[in-house]
């Protein structure tokens, strides 16, 4: 369902977008990528760029994660095209500091210790907590799914099921509350 019609007449004047994407590689790890671009409806200058016209981004930045199914990243890669300073695209580079950090529990102290303040770019770390559940949307479902294969497989050939990997984020959202019907869904199914 859509947002209610807004309350008075009114005019765009700035669009963000964000596109990210999961990918499995050929050799078992995960690329997740995101591109972000920032325009203006408006024509307007710029101290280091000059007149920058109608739809031309002010920002536009690339990240990428090689991450392991382990949710270790490998790698970090950052690239800035468009930027409002001829200085900003000097804190692409810094992002590779995230290489060893692990998705999960402490992933924004991490980022944060690492490229946060002046060592990196306000943009790209905003971004990097939607990569995070983008890289959890890629890789854990391929993974349960051959986990619960496997277990399907060694309980048809008598067996023991080796245990799931799997671990529900309770208390993370109103699906995941801990007296959540969907809660007791998965429960039951990591069960069975």
């Amino acid at each position: 369902m859509p947002l209610s019609e807004p309350e008075t007449d009114r005019r765009l004047i700035h669009t963000r977008t964000i596109e990210m994407q999961g990918f499995q590689r050929a050799d078992g790890l995960y690329d997740i990528e995101a591109h972000l671009v920032d325009t203006k409806t408006y024509a307007f200058e710029n101290m280091d760029r000059g007149a920058i016209p109608v739809g031309e981004p002010l920002h536009g930045m690339w990240l990428r994660l090689v991450v392991g199914e382990d949710m270790v990243i490998r790698s970090c890669e950052a690239s800035t095209d468009f930027a409002p300073y001829a200085v900003c695209p000097g804190a692409a580079p810094n992002f590779s500091a995230l290489a060893g950090v692990s998705i999960g529990l402490g992933f924004n102290r991490a980022v944060k210790e690492r490229v946060g303040g002046s060592l990196g770019c306000t943009h790209l770390r905003e971004v990097l907590a939607q990569m995070a559940t983008v890289a959890f949307q890629t890789i854990g479902p391929l993974k349960w799914r051959r986990e619960r294969e496997a277990a399907e497989r060694a309980k048809a050939a008598g067996q023991p099921v080796p245990p799931s990997s799997r671990k529900l984020p309770i208390g993370s959202c109103l699906a995941y509350a801990p007296d959540s019907p969907v809660v007791a869904r998965h429960r039951q199914a990591l069960e069975e």
